[in-house]
């Protein structure tokens, strides 16, 4: 018996799986995208009704200007995050730092630049792609606070409390037991002499109240 092969068929059978697969499968992009929000300042107006929204109000600044090599800025770091806070440290108007671009200059140049910003904590700084290209950081300018010098009134003087007592208030003060009771403890430390004149004194205190005594009663007779 002589065999018939279908070779369209054998090709299909082994060609329908294969293809079902491959379709059926979903493909996972596992490229990491990195996307950096940049905010770009507005373009001159033909009226210049916006002048004070663009950068033209900065051109007119004293700007220290530092050449990007083109994929060297990471390794200048330190020197850019070193020179925009001296300029912030400064603290002088109309001043800022062009650090100058153009066309070999790479992504991450840009992208180490504006890590250097946020390494430097400073949040002023724009890109100019209406006419130089080239990356601006103008100072944050803080008024100085002047603390004016006046007249100390109690410099060097010394306040106390003034207690002046009342006449009630040294009757209670001599009636109070504290007084009694110091009396008695210091009397232990008198020296012996201080006795015998102490003894004497209420003995002739007492002599005295009698004679006074006689006297009133005779006068009473």
């Amino acid at each position: 018996m002589r065999k018939i092969y279908y070779f369209p068929g054998l090709i299909s059978a082994l060609l329908i799986p294969v293809l079902f697969w491959y379709y059926i499968h979903p493909y996972i992009d596992k490229t990491v995208y990195n996307v950096v929000d940049f905010g770009l300042p507005m373009k001159l107006a033909n009226d210049k009704g916006n002048f004070n929204s663009t950068l033209e109000p900065l051109r007119s600044w004293n700007f220290k200007k530092i050449k990007v090599g083109s994929g060297k800025a990471k390794e200048n770091s330190s020197l850019y995050v070193s020179e925009i806070q001296k300029l912030q440290k400064k603290n002088e108007k109309n001043t800022a730092i062009e650090f100058i671009l153009n066309k070999d200059n790479t992504y991450g140049d840009f992208v180490s630049l504006l890590n250097d910003m946020a390494i430097a904590k400073h949040e002023s700084y724009a890109l100019d792609l209406d006419k130089t290209g080239n990356f601006l950081v103008p100072v944050i300018y803080k008024t100085p606070v002047i603390i004016e010098e006046s007249e100390c009134l109690l410099c060097n003087d010394v306040i106390t409390d003034y207690y002046e007592p009342t006449f009630s208030n040294e009757i209670c003060d001599f009636i109070n037991r504290q007084y009694y009771r110091t009396i008695f403890e210091n009397a232990s430390k008198l020296p012996k002499g201080a006795y015998y004149i102490l003894f004497a004194f209420l003995l002739f205190l007492n002599i005295s109240m009698l004679s006074i005594k006689e006297r009133f009663q005779l006068k009473l007779q």
